[in-house]
Parts: structure tokens; sequence; C-alpha cells
């Protein structure tokens, strides 16, 4: 085992520096900043990440019980719960967001030929959506059931999260599809929460698929079928034409 770096000093070795440099220039992140960088508020967060911290005044706590050692885990400013909470309210957000992005990027390309089951050398996408329990003393806008929702679009090659969007709960998850710009050749797996064929129609116009199942009250006609080995599972290979009075102006093409 490697003794000179302390682990999370060697985690953060991995990191794109340079990348995150050219965010917080992009953003001004640093601008009339003294003490406590962009790079030392992202080191924090990190370290509540990984450490499974629930507050900022823990975060504080374990960092400060470690006071002599922070620079040799990359700090440079004074780690404070003030100091904490200024950053995460002035602090541009769009630079941790781009930054996130750099680092799924280079995620994407280690997993790029694991395999994960299916023969397929295109990308498979799995779009679905969860509930997060909020306090809405500090969410107001979250009164839906004292909660909002969480979408997130996962890459099942290495089950990375490319596309995350909260909104409150009396959002319907269909409008999520509007904020997804289609990937030519890959395909993407939705529940019946998103089925619109409007919306999934402009997957199909951008040369992505898409795998969905139908609700019972879907209005079609078949045209033609082909044989299966049912022994595998499939239960039914066909072409169909939607004939709903509002579905076939949606989507005018086979299915």
């Amino acid at each position: 085992m490697y003794t000179g770096q302390f682990v999370f000093a060697q985690v953060m070795d991995f990191l794109p520096l340079h990348e995150f440099r050219k965010c917080v220039e992009r953003y001004q992140g640093d601008y009339k900043t003294q003490s406590f960088s962009c790079l030392d508020q992202f080191l924090c967060l990190s370290f509540a990440q990984l450490t499974y911290r629930e507050s900022l005044r823990d975060i504080e706590t374990c960092l400060r019980a470690l006071h002599p050692k922070l620079y040799h885990l990359g700090f440079r400013g004074q780690v404070s719960r003030n100091n904490l909470s200024n950053a995460n309210r002035n602090r541009d957000w769009r630079i941790y967001a781009e930054f996130a992005q750099v680092l799924i990027q280079t995620a994407r390309h280690l997993y790029l030929h694991e395999p994960f089951g299916v023969e397929l050398e295109q990308t498979v996408y799995a779009l679905d959506s969860t509930t997060i329990d909020l306090c809405l003393a500090l969410f107001p806008w979250a009164r839906f059931r004292r909660r909002k929702g969480a979408d997130t679009l996962l890459d099942l090659r290495g089950s990375i999260p490319t596309f995350i969007r909260l909104t409150a709960g009396a959002v319907h998850d269909v409008n999520i599809l509007d904020d997804i710009l289609p990937e030519a050749g890959s395909f993407y797996l939705v529940d019946r929460g998103y089925v619109d064929f409007a919306r999934l129609h402009a997957f199909t116009e951008g040369c992505a698929f898409f795998v969905t199942r139908a609700k019972q009250n879907l209005q079609f006609y078949r045209r033609y079928s082909r044989p299966v080995d049912k022994t595998t599972g499939l239960r039914c290979d066909q072409t169909i034409r939607l004939t709903g009075l509002s579905t076939v102006q949606d989507y005018p093409d086979p299915l």
C-alpha cells in the first residue's frame, strides 16, 4: 500500500484540475476570493460525499480534527462552516455542473468497452424518476407531498448518470423528455410514465431508438408479424401503426 499520501489526496490526484480551473475562470468563481477558493469548496464537498457527512457543522468538525494535515489533503484556505456556507450560497453552480460533465465524459471512456449483458455497440440509457424527501424550511417551493422529484438518465455501460433534473413533485415525468437531446444511434429505455408519442417521435427524428411498455388503451393495428422463438421469452415481433385520434398525428411512422 502506498503510504506517502492520504487516501483522499490520492483520489483527488485523478481529477483533471486544469479543466476545473477552466470552469472557475469561465464563471469568475475566484473573483475577490481571499482565503477559500473554489477548489477548497470542491474538496470540502467531495470529502462530505465520500465520508457521508450530514451537515456543514459535521464537515467542519471532521476536517478541523485534521487541521495540521489539511495542507497535505489539498486544502489551502481556512475550512469553516461560515466559509463553506457563503461559498455554497454565492458561487456560480455552473462551475461544478460543467466540471461534472467533464468527469462524466472521462468515466464513460473508461467503461466504453465494458460488456453489460447485451451485445450492442450503441449506448443504452435508462431514464426514470424518484422522489427525494426535503425540508420545507429550506425548499419552500417543493410543496407537493413535501417532496420533489429527480429524473436521472443512466448510461447502463458503467451505470454512469449523464443527465439529472430536479423538479417539483407536481411536474409530470414526461416533461423531462423536452430537456434531453437525443444521441443518434442510442437506445433509451423508459417506462409508461414517459409515453408521449409527440415527444418520442422527436427521438425517432433524431435517429435514436426508444423502448417502452404500451399502455392498455393504446389504439393500433398490426401491419405484419415476424416469426419468433418463444422459448427465448419473446412473445411477438410486430410492426404496427397507431390509430388513435391524436397519436396518429403525434407519431405518423410505423412502430
